[in-house]
């Protein structure tokens, strides 16, 4: 692989437009814009997180297994903003959280062929921007092929576990809220922590002059789809205004160099 644009330092930017529900739960779908950033620079690894990144400090070398540790952070905008549901955006606005914390994971060089790749991983986070003010856990498995010289695709499974600030902030209903309503989202109180959903991501990359290894422009689609679970799925944010099951999709343009 050292004949490629990313034997050494490299970087891919790109930006496009992704379609998800209006809330974690929801089944009213809004447009977001989707910017991208990955790469390694001085040996530090740059992966996208959903509305954020992740850093990794470990130089990857050319045998068979890769270590991953650094930090990841991002921006959690659940009901802050675009809430479609008439009823849910009388309770008005939450708060924008920040979550940032370590990132880890271990990555299998050359499963089945030369060049494919299989990664775990997990990210442990804090919000510290006084929104939920919790603690989430986001572990993820991704397998990596090219398709062709010219397409890549990934696989990714993924759940994501809260705590119980988390809970009570997202998925709780208090009384006088339950009245605001008129009564059409019923008083609920979450258990504690649990996961709050589970689902796949398929990512496909496609070089437009192609040839994937000496960079330039290219296209990028995503689709995915998770399961919202436990409270998550039993508030009345999702069980009564909205849906257990959540599609994702998203469209960009990527530039690698």
């Amino acid at each position: 692989m050292s004949d490629t644009v990313f034997a050494g330092d490299y970087l891919s930017v790109g930006v496009g437009v992704a379609v998800n529900p209006s809330y974690l739960g929801s089944d009213d779908y809004v447009f977001t814009p989707l910017p991208v950033v990955q790469g390694s620079i001085g040996g530090v690894g740059i992966s996208p997180r959903g509305g954020g990144l992740a850093l990794d400090f470990i130089p990857d070398g050319d045998g068979k297994v890769d270590f991953d540790l650094g930090v990841a952070a991002r921006l959690r905008a659940n009901r802050s903003t675009q809430i479609e549901d008439e009823v849910v955006a009388s309770l008005g606005k939450l708060g924008k959280a920040i979550e940032v914390g370590p990132s880890a994971g271990v990555t299998i060089n050359k499963v089945l062929h030369g060049y494919d790749s299989l990664t775990f991983s997990a990210d442990a986070a804090w919000d510290i921007n006084g929104a939920h003010k919790g603690f989430v856990v986001s572990p993820s498995v991704t397998y990596f092929t090219p398709l062709s010289r010219g397409m890549v695709a990934s696989l990714s499974l993924s759940t994501e576990y809260a705590d119980a600030k988390f809970h009570d902030y997202y998925f709780a209903v208090s009384p006088e809220q339950s009245a605001a309503t008129g009564g059409e989202l019923p008083v609920f109180q979450p258990s504690g922590g649990g996961f709050t959903r589970a689902g796949a991501t398929l990512l496909t990359g496609i070089d437009l002059d192609g040839d994937i290894t000496n960079g330039g422009f290219a296209l990028i689609l995503v689709g995915g789809y998770s399961r919202v679970l436990g409270d998550a799925a039993d508030t009345p944010f999702t069980s009564v205004r909205g849906s257990r099951d959540q599609f994702f999709g998203a469209f960009g343009v990527g530039y690698t160099f």
